[in-house]
């Protein structure tokens, strides 16, 4: 990853990357995060000058326009050289994002204005900008932002696989962009004091995997006498957390540590409080001789009592790498008849690796949500591993953006990297590992193939329609119903 004087360099959907040779001081600032709206250069930009510099101001942008310009989803990559001879160090990538003139023109910060962004770029091409220190700063080539078209995935994929950076001798791609999300962890700074609490510490699997309070499922009809009685280590996951819950087609899931014997009672306390029909879980009980999940349900035709809930294993059977089992849920003391619950296990996951191929999860995922959608009125999904974030965070992040595609067609926008700081934001460490992420961009890829041989088998007057939207063509394939939604949290 390229850095300038010990700052790491972050790579943002539609930045604009540019490049200085070092000159002793004269390097480019990284801005924060961007918002929605776009984010400006920081106080600190190197000034310039010549016709379309800042005349002298600390803070200059450069503008996009509205919608329509294909250039949005890519930002611009300069490449700089220092006008005196003799300068060998390597160049410094910084970075800018765009935003909107109310006229939809484009300038750097004042000066002269462009139609679009091409011709900026052409006549900086032409009259390269010049820094006051002298250096110059051409406006070379694009930089393509993580936000792709979801049927370019298999040349993205290919240029991840295959990026390299002899100049740096850094390692790119896949690599690149996880770390870039790894760095940004550390921002997401929302505090976990419940699970700190000295009576919630003993139910937390791992010590430093604890749920954000700000999303964290809460239990209800509890025993406020007793500390803690309303905690468990789980939390609402909102594919879009700007919608009011019950409405809109966003999806909803709890994501949750694998239970320990002493939290089986909570865990099913929240299965019956969220009126959830479906439970993944995507890890054995036993792992390379290490306890990763306490048995929860019982056995085949067996009853178990947790708490207040019965949960009672009526049939099971083995598919090609998991196993189902039909539960029955209910709470005596309500006298409401049993609810059926479906517990998928997914036992072709690796710990500490991935599948070797994406197939299976989307066969598996597949099955799972023709369950929930077969349910209507059904609560969140529950998705557990072992410590909850890792298998469990790339499972949820495929559901959300296969889910994504299958709504909008595969003319739609998909951002990997920005999914997964959604789901981050509401609990943290989601997708685990850079072989987690990458295996996050084969299984869309593997989904997108599917779906692209799928239009080429269906008559030419059909394309358009199923294009637009992916579900109607497979009423099957389908993330759950709309009423499958969290209170608000």
């Amino acid at each position: 990853m390229a850095s300038t004087e010990g700052r790491s360099l972050r790579r943002w959907p539609s930045w604009c990357s540019t490049t200085q040779a070092s000159t002793g001081g004269c390097s480019a600032s990284v801005a924060g995060p961007p918002s929605s709206s776009g984010t400006h250069w920081a106080a600190g930009t190197p000034h310039l000058s010549g016709g379309r510099a800042a005349a002298d101001g600390k803070r200059t942008s450069r503008h996009l326009p509205g919608a329509g310009e294909s250039e949005q989803t890519r930002g611009l990559r300069a490449v700089g050289a220092h006008a005196a001879a003799g300068q060998g160090r390597p160049p410094a990538a910084g970075h800018t994002h765009h935003d909107p003139l109310p006229d939809g023109t484009y300038d750097v910060g004042g000066g002269e204005r462009f139609d679009t962004l091409r011709d900026l770029v052409e006549c900086c091409k032409k009259d390269p900008m010049v820094e006051k220190s002298g250096v110059v700063v051409h406006l070379k080539q694009p930089l393509k932002a993580t936000r792709i078209n979801a049927a370019s995935i298999e040349s993205r994929v290919q240029e991840l696989t295959g990026a390299t950076d002899a100049g740096e001798k850094a390692k790119q791609g896949f690599w690149e962009e996880f770390e870039m999300l790894q760095q940004q962890e550390c921002q997401l700074l929302y505090p976990r004091k419940e699970g700190q609490r000295l009576e919630n510490k003993a139910k937390n699997r791992y010590k430093n995997i604890l749920p954000f309070d700000t999303t964290r499922v809460t239990l209800h009809d509890v025993d406020d006498s007793v500390p803690g009685a309303n905690y468990i280590n789980a939390n609402y996951i909102r594919s879009d957390p700007e919608e009011k819950p019950g409405h809109g087609q966003g999806k909803v899931y709890i994501a949750t540590q694998g239970c320990l014997q002493t939290t089986v009672a909570a865990f099913w306390a929240m299965v019956h409080q969220e009126n959830t029909r479906v439970i993944v879980m995507a890890t054995r009980e036993v792992e390379r001789g290490r306890n990763k999940c306490f048995r929860y349900w019982p056995e085949l035709h067996g009853r178990q009592e947790h708490g207040r809930v019965c949960v009672c294993n009526l049939a099971e059977y083995q598919a090609q790498g998991y196993c189902v089992r039909e539960l029955q849920v209910w709470r005596p003391d309500q006298g409401e008849p049993p609810r059926t619950v479906k517990h998928y296990q997914y036992f072709s996951w690796p710990d500490h690796g991935v599948p070797a191929e994406p197939a299976g999860v989307l066969d598996f995922l597949d099955q799972v949500n023709r369950a929930q959608s077969s349910m209507p009125g059904a609560g969140p999904m529950v998705v557990h591993c072992s410590a909850g974030i890792g298998r469990t965070g790339t499972i949820i992040v495929i559901d959300i953006l296969v889910d994504i595609i299958r709504r909008q067609g595969l003319d739609c926008d998909i951002d990997v990297p920005k999914t997964i700081q959604l789901v981050r934001r509401q609990r943290s460490g989601m997708v685990q590992t850079e072989a987690q992420y990458k295996f996050v961009y084969l299984a869309l890829q593997r989904y997108i193939q599917d779906e692209q041989l799928r239009l080429r088998e269906q008559p030419p007057e059909e394309h358009d329609h199923l294009n637009a939207g992916l579900a109607s063509a497979d009423p099957g394939r389908s993330p759950g119903p709309a009423s499958s939604r969290a209170p608000a949290a």
